[in-house]
This record gives structure tokens, sequence and C-alpha cells, in this order.
């Protein structure tokens, strides 16, 4: 999948466009004692701005990444997180806050989208040697 997700534009339902800027990373435990990952984005549409955390909780990771028989890795986090903000953004949903925690039936929808999507591109680019 060849989508960004360091650095993107998303629209929200009021056809506003939000520039979303990925910061950082980090483990959860070693900010706030939780045993999650942690993916920092600043969004700005105009004059306003406004910082977002996501938290994906190390256990739905964990099941998430079993059962497509793949590895936890921080570029795989990262794409998780970047599809929950884009949703909240379409969605309008939880903006106000400043973390949200990614519940764990959405982060396994996100996974196996983002499987499906990478399993497409795997096909095509097969298809083109």
């Amino acid at each position: 999948m060849s989508e960004n997700s360091r650095n993107f534009q998303v629209s929200d339902a009021s056809g506003r466009t939000w520039q979303v800027e990925f910061r950082w990373q980090q483990n959860g435990i070693s900010i706030r004692h939780s045993d999650s990952v942690d993916c920092k984005y600043y969004l700005s549409s105009g004059a306003e701005k406004r910082e977002l955390a996501v938290a994906l909780m190390h256990p739905d990771l964990s099941r998430a990444a079993e059962k497509l028989g793949r590895a936890v890795s921080d570029a795989w986090c990262l794409r998780l997180a970047a599809a929950h903000v884009r949703r909240l953004i379409e969605s309008g949903q939880d903006l106000e806050n400043a973390l949200v925690v990614v519940a764990p039936e959405a982060l396994a929808g996100y996974a196996e989208a983002l499987d499906r999507a990478d399993r497409a591109e795997q096909e095509r680019l097969a298809a083109t040697r």
C-alpha cells in the first residue's frame, strides 16, 4: 500500500481539509504507564490546529497480528493509527479529545483492511513482472 501514513490530508463531513502530520511513536508504558503503542499527530485546517495521540493497545495489536500471521512492527502500528485518524476526521468523532484509544474491533478491521490492500498490491506487482 503506497499511501503515506506520515503526512496526508483528509476531508471532514463539513468539507474542510485537514493536514495531518505524524510526529512520534512510542510505547505508552514509558509516558503514561499504559500497555499501548502511542502515535502522536498534529492536525491543522486553516487557523485551527490540534494535537491527537492514538493509543493502540498491545493485547489488541498482538491478537490482530497473530490472526494475520504477521509481526507487530513500528511501520504497521503507524499505518493502523493513521487509518484511525482518517476515520476520526471523516466522521468528526472524538476530535475534541487529545488522546483516543482504538477499540479492539476497529483495530482488527484496520488490520484486515491493510492486509487486503497489501495483498492486492503484491498481486499487482507480481502481474507486472
